[in-house]
């Protein structure tokens, strides 16, 4: 076999190795969100989420029941109890649906595949090679929903009800580095 042959041979290699690589990272994005929240890495997850971007995606899904126009508040003139009670009452905003879902036990429980607080606690963590193995193997595996070179959806069922999906979408931000920017959730969960 000749030099020429061999050098083109490992250009040819390295190209379906770049394609394959870049074409995975999104997975491996999913599972090393996944496995951070699972071990509480909150530098890592702080690297995979752009939690600006990620909060306002949810507070849009949260906040569908808000009506278009609020009620106009009461006036003196026409509803002086109804203004003296608003007065009175405290001014503290609602908290926000969103918090619960961006702390570590909501992101292990929507990449899981549930609603934060609904989900089952986890399987115990591996001592052995062979148990960690078997833990990696085991299912429900996410799938990818779409992909394309600047964008990838991650779907992942929940176990048991297989009509409820959870959809991240990954952005790219370099060649093989993608951030968490929008979490779908299901109908019933918001």
């Amino acid at each position: 076999m000749s030099l020429q042959k061999r050098i083109w041979d490992l250009i040819v290699l390295a190209i379906f190795v770049f394609a394959a690589a870049f074409a995975s990272a999104p997975w491996f994005a999913f599972r090393a969100l996944k496995a951070a929240a699972q071990y509480e890495d909150v530098q890592a997850i702080g690297e995979l989420i752009d939690f600006p971007a990620v909060r306002r995606s949810l507070t849009g899904q949260l906040n569908e029941d808000v009506p278009v126009a609020a009620a106009e508040p009461p006036s003196i003139w026409r509803n002086p109890l109804g203004a003296m009670r608003r007065a009175i009452e405290p001014m503290a905003p609602p908290e926000p649906k969103v918090d619960r879902f961006l702390t570590i036990a909501g992101i292990s429980a929507l990449t899981r595949g549930y609603a934060p607080g609904a989900a089952p606690a986890g399987p115990a963590r591996p001592e052995t090679a062979s148990g960690k193995l078997k833990a990696a193997v085991q299912g429900p595996y996410p799938t990818i929903a779409y992909w394309d070179p600047n964008r990838v959806r991650v779907a992942m069922k929940r176990p048991g009800d297989p009509v409820r999906v959870t959809v991240f979408t990954f952005q790219r931000r370099a060649l093989f580095t993608w951030k968490l920017v929008h979490i779908k959730l299901p109908r019933e969960d918001r």
